[in-house]
Order: structure tokens, then C-alpha cells, then sequence
């Protein structure tokens, strides 16, 4: 982390939140609500809400996921910390990889942070193949992220004839960045 005067550098993350069981847009937008809350961590953009297939494990109801993007002053492993914690918060169980879930929280990029570590790997390993995070965070990046073109290419093609799994279901009026959240 960079001090910039007496005050941390604050970074910009992108986080896939994704929901199976339950209430899944209201437990979406909990999740989203409790992160804006989160004093170290503000949501600056949120996607639309994406229903999809389930991946690996697929017998089990459709997703719903999404994106969004947050500038925080937390490091990446207390950030995932945190993320953690949100999700038991919200009734997260851990039974089955790739199983049934009230909420998946899934820290996705961190600036232009590189790392492998046990506990967390950046950029998400996994991103690139996933069609349920690309075209959620397709409608966050911004342009000027190394990745945007890239993502946008997969996602544009995930989405033209709906063959990966994946449908826009709902957008979100998404307040005023200086607003406070409601639900």
C-alpha cells in the first residue's frame, strides 16, 4: 500500500457476489448493503443482476450473480477477510465446493495487484473462464483497465445466443456514488 500524506492509498477492487438459495436478490442486495457499510470499503458501481447455470456441481437451482466494484483502504487479505465474514454473516455455510450457497463473495481483482498465496490469488484464478463473471464485470471495468478488452470480447460472445448459461434478469438503479445505499 502506498501512504499518500496521512492517508492510506485507496484501491479499487472488484468483488463477484453470486446467490443460490433463499431470497437471492434480496441476499444480494444485503451483501451489497453490508460492504457499503463497511467504514474501509465504499461501492462506486454496480452490475445488472445475471441469472445463470450453476458451474461444476449442476444439480442445483440457477444463480444469481453479479458484480460490482468498491474502492477501499483495506489490504487484499483483510479485504477477503472481511468479505468472509460478510458471507456468514448471511448465513454461509461451506458443505460442498461449488455447491448450494446463500452468497458467494468473490474478490476478483485488486488494482494492478499480482499475487499467489494459499489464501488468496490475484487476479482470481478462475475469472477468465467464467462467463457468470465476465459479463457482470464487463458492465463495471473500467475502460482503462489492462483487462477491458479482453473481457469484453468474452463477454460479448457469452452473450450472443445465450449458449454459456447466462441471462440479464433484472438491472439495478444504482444510486448516486455520494448517496447512501438503500434496498
Amino acid at each position: 500500500m502506498q501512504m499518500v500524506g496521512q492517508f492510506e492509498h485507496k484501491a479499487e477492487a472488484y468483488i463477484a457476489l453470486g446467490s443460490n438459495i433463499g431470497d437471492r436478490e434480496e441476499l444480494l442486495l444485503e451483501a451489497i448493503q453490508l460492504i457499503d457499510s463497511d467504514p474501509d470499503i465504499r461501492a462506486l458501481r454496480v452490475s445488472g443482476i445475471y441469472e445463470t447455470d450453476p458451474v461444476g456441481y449442476t444439480d442445483q437451482p440457477a444463480f444469481l450473480n453479479m458484480v460490482i466494484a468498491i474502492t477501499t483502504s483495506l489490504k487484499p487479505l483483510k479485504l477477503l477477510h472481511t468479505l468472509l465474514d460478510f458471507e456468514g454473516r448471511l448465513g454461509r455455510i461451506r458443505h460442498e465446493r461449488w455447491g448450494p450457497r446463500t452468497i458467494d463473495l468473490d474478490l476478483l481483482l485488486y488494482d494492478n495487484v499480482r499475487m499467489d498465496q494459499e489464501e488468496l490469488t490475484l487476479p482470481h484464478p478462475r475469472m477468465m473462464e467464467r462467463s457468470f463473471v465476465l459479463v457482470p464485470l464487463h458492465d463495471v471495468l473500467m475502460n482503462s483497465h489492462p483487462l477491458h478488452e479482453g473481457i469484453a470480447t468474452t463477454a460479448a460472445a457469452a452473450l450472443q445466443g445465450g449458449k454459456e448459461g447466462i441471462a440479464l434478469w433484472k438491472t439495478i438503479n444504482w444510486r448516486n456514488a455520494s448517496e447512501p445505499f438503500e434496498s
